[in-house]
């Protein structure tokens, strides 16, 4: 019997966790961070319930990487590795632990997007559609081959706050999918098209400053890109002060606090000054 393991320490981690048993699936084994070592983690959860309800062997470790992690991967005779929503890469070592080997997912349609920020890129890019994509892991940065991936179709008025939620939900709907294929043994790995593949680099909050010398259709996507739950795009007013905008809309003429840009107003719907220019 094919015998998994995951390796988690967020809410979408948990939610795929819980994805695998809503199909009939179970899990042999799972790992997360020491409990005190990840009090202040932005987005920490526990799985410690989840572990102790359906009968999961849980193990806490300082850093996937190390080798009683290894070893335990080991012990437990585990076919297939998941790591979903974990910040610490994976060496070379963990990757081959696992009988099969270890499968990631990433916030892109594979090839393209390979890299960081995928949900603010997508939409800045103005692109029309992008996706999640189940892989396996190896040594490069998403560049290894692909078990399957769910397609999110990307509307003109987007925003970062619904993209946000629909990729989540798509990890666990492709978990969903996956799994009974998985389980029989009916999965088909492609190998990544290196012609097609593109990588986005990762964003500072300092990159969301609007170019007021620009165009107001980017302006715009860049706000809608960059809201909640990301640090938002923004402009220094005439007194210096930094002005958030979290939502806007593109306006025919000055609304009286408009952005004035070359092709257009970018009227601030949702906006908050925050600091001053120093």
């Amino acid at each position: 019997m094919l015998r998994i393991g995951f390796i988690t320490c967020v809410q979408l981690g948990l939610s795929c966790m819980e994805a695998i048993y809503d199909v009939g699936g179970n899990l042999d084994f799972a790992m997360t961070l020491h409990d005190e070592q990840s009090k202040n983690k932005s987005g920490r959860v526990y799985i410690d319930s989840f572990c102790k309800k359906h009968g999961v062997k849980l193990y806490k470790s300082s850093h996937v990487n190390n080798s009683d992690v290894i070893k335990a991967i080991k012990s437990h005779e585990i076919d297939w590795l998941f790591i979903i929503g974990w910040s610490q890469i994976a060496s070379k070592e963990l990757l081959e632990a696992p009988k099969k080997g270890v499968l990631g997912m990433h916030p892109t349609l594979l090839p393209q997007g390979r890299g960081r920020a995928a949900i603010p890129w997508a939409i800045i890019k103005g692109l029309d559609r992008t996706g999640v994509t189940l892989f396996k892991l190896d040594e490069g940065v998403d560049t290894g081959d692909i078990v399957d991936q769910v397609e999110i179709k990307l509307g003109n008025e987007i925003a970062a706050t619904e993209l946000y939620h629909e990729v989540n939900k798509a990890h666990v709907d492709l978990m969903k999918k996956v799994i009974p294929d998985l389980i029989k043994n009916n999965i088909q790995l492609l190998k990544q098209d290196e012609s097609l593949a593109t990588e986005w680099p990762g964003r500072k909050p300092e990159d969301g400053e609007l170019d007021l010398e620009g165009s107001v259709f980017e302006a715009e996507r860049m706000v809608r890109a960059l809201t909640h739950p990301y640090p938002g795009a923004f402009y220094y007013d005439l007194d210096g002060k930094k002005i958030i905008i979290w939502r806007s809309q593109i306006t025919d003429s000055d609304q009286g606090h408009s952005l004035v840009f070359a092709d257009g107003f970018l009227t601030p719907v949702e906006f908050e000054a925050v600091d001053s220019l120093v």
